[in-house]
């Protein structure tokens, strides 16, 4: 039985944009519809994009991709940079939060709606919906990945000897899919 639910959410970050750097807060309203019966993939499902919007997003900075001097200065202070392909605007940043956190429930809970609005943007809201996102902001990117990260992977030209997997970050948290 597929069921909807509801969450709101809010959090407050950062973001770079016309070469100032100004703090935001988002209010957020998903609407997920379940994809398992089973309790605890859903618990764990809800906990992963808790544990993502509080650790990842909470206290980070939206930076435009191409800006790669201000990513350093700002990697440097200890500030946690969040990469975006285009200026941060929250139409922007919900499509790719969108896609983020569909990545993270892994199918178990799907994001099909999302409510974005923030205090920069004088809490105009924005309707946003996965197909859109998953259309937007498709490939191989952070957003599209169920990891915590929130950064794009640099490719390595040099041949590195891999001795140990390191372990899922999910696992670590204990936040794994029953078995």
């Amino acid at each position: 039985m597929i069921s909807k639910i509801e969450k709101e959410f809010t959090f407050q970050t950062a973001i770079h944009f016309q070469n100032k750097f100004m703090i935001n807060l988002y209010e957020m309203n998903l609407i997920m519809s379940i994809n398992t019966v089973d309790p605890e993939d859903q618990n764990t499902a809800i906990e992963r994009l808790s544990y993502f919007i509080g650790s990842a997003l909470e206290d980070s900075i939206f930076v435009e991709d191409k800006e790669k001097e201000v990513i350093e200065t700002y990697a440097k202070a200890g500030i946690k940079v969040i990469t975006v392909p285009e200026e941060p605007y929250d139409q922007i940043i919900g499509l790719i939060l969108l896609n983020k956190f569909n990545s993270i429930m892994e199918n178990r809970i799907v994001v099909t709606d999302m409510i974005l609005g923030s205090k920069l943007s004088n809490l105009i809201k924005f309707h946003l919906n996965d197909e859109t996102a998953s259309l937007e902001f498709s490939g191989k990117h952070w957003w599209n990945e169920s990891s915590t990260n929130t950064e794009n992977k640099k490719s390595k030209k040099d041949k590195i000897v891999k001795l140990f997997d390191k372990k899922n970050d999910w696992e670590e948290l204990e936040l794994t899919w029953k078995k």
